[in-house]
C-alpha cells in the first residue's frame, strides 16, 4: 500500500517537472523563435521589408547614441540562442553584401583595435551619457569578409590606440565575418556597450559585462521586455 502511494506521488512529481520544463522551453522558445523567423525572412528578400529597417545616424527622440548603420535590428540584447547564452548586444542586419553597408559611430569617443582584431573596434566614451560618473565603451564587429578581410577603413589600422573620433565617423562596412571562413554570420552588425573596471573594458562574451543598449538608442532593444516589437523609432 505504501509502495503504491509513494508510486503515485512519484509519477506525479515526474509529470509536474514536465509541464514546468515544457513551459519553460516554451517560454524561451516563442520569443527567439519569431525574432529568427523574420531575419531569415527579411534576409531572403530584403526589399520587401522596408518598413523593418533603422537609418545611419538616425536619432530616436533624445536618445543619445545615433544608428550606426542601416538595417533591421533582428536581434535584441539579452535574445538566447541556445539555453543558458545570452545575446551581448545588438544585431543589425543590412540585407545586402558584405562591404557594402556602411558602419559610423554611434557616440563620440576614443577608438582602438587591438593588433589582432579583424573585424573589430572598441571606443572608450569617459563620461555615459546616461550616468556620467562612470565610463563606457561602445564594441563594433564582423567588419570583415568571411576570409577575415577588413572592411574597417585604413584611418583605423590594426594596432590603433585612443584616436579621438566624433559621431557619425564612418569605420567601415558590415561584413560577415566569424573566424571561420566556412562559418559566415551573415551581414551585420553586432554592437554592444561594454562596461568599464579600472579604465580598461571587460570581456564582451559575457552579457553581465555589457549595458542594455535601450535608453541609449531610444529603442525597445531588451529581449526579456520586447518580446515581437520590431525597433524603429517613432515618426
Amino acid at each position: 500500500m505504501k509502495r503504491s502511494r509513494w508510486l503515485r506521488i512519484g509519477v506525479g512529481l515526474i509529470f509536474i517537472s514536465l509541464v514546468v520544463g515544457g513551459y519553460l522551453v516554451f517560454e524561451w522558445l516563442l520569443p527567439n523563435l519569431g525574432r529568427t523567423r523574420r531575419v531569415w525572412l527579411y534576409l531572403r528578400n530584403p526589399s520587401a521589408y522596408p518598413e523593418w529597417r533603422v537609418k545611419i545616424r538616425e536619432r530616436c527622440g533624445n536618445a543619445p547614441f545615433l544608428i550606426p548603420t542601416d538595417g533591421y535590428i533582428g536581434f535584441l540584447w539579452g535574445d538566447s540562442f541556445r539555453p543558458g547564452h545570452r545575446h551581448q548586444g545588438i544585431d543589425i542586419f543590412s540585407g545586402t553584401e558584405p562591404g557594402v553597408t556602411e558602419v559610423r559611430v554611434a557616440y563620440p569617443g576614443y577608438l582602438t583595435r587591438l593588433s589582432d582584431w579583424k573585424s573589430s573596434v572598441i571606443l572608450r566614451s569617459p563620461r555615459d551619457p546616461l550616468q556620467p560618473d562612470r565610463q563606457i565603451w561602445t564594441y563594433y564587429t564582423h567588419l570583415a569578409s568571411p576570409e577575415g578581410d577588413s572592411y574597417i577603413v585604413e584611418t583605423f589600422p590594426p594596432g590603433t590606440q585612443e584616436v579621438y573620433v566624433e559621431a557619425g565617423t564612418l569605420l567601415g562596412y558590415q561584413g560577415n565575418y566569424s573566424g571561420d571562413p566556412n562559418n559566415p554570420v551573415g551581414v551585420h552588425l553586432h554592437f554592444s556597450i561594454v562596461k568599464d573596471r579600472k579604465g580598461r573594458f571587460l570581456n564582451e562574451l559575457e552579457i553581465e559585462n555589457t549595458l542594455d543598449p535601450s535608453p541609449y538608442f531610444g529603442l525597445p532593444l531588451n529581449a526579456s521586455t520586447n518580446l515581437d516589437q520590431i525597433p524603429l523609432c517613432e515618426e
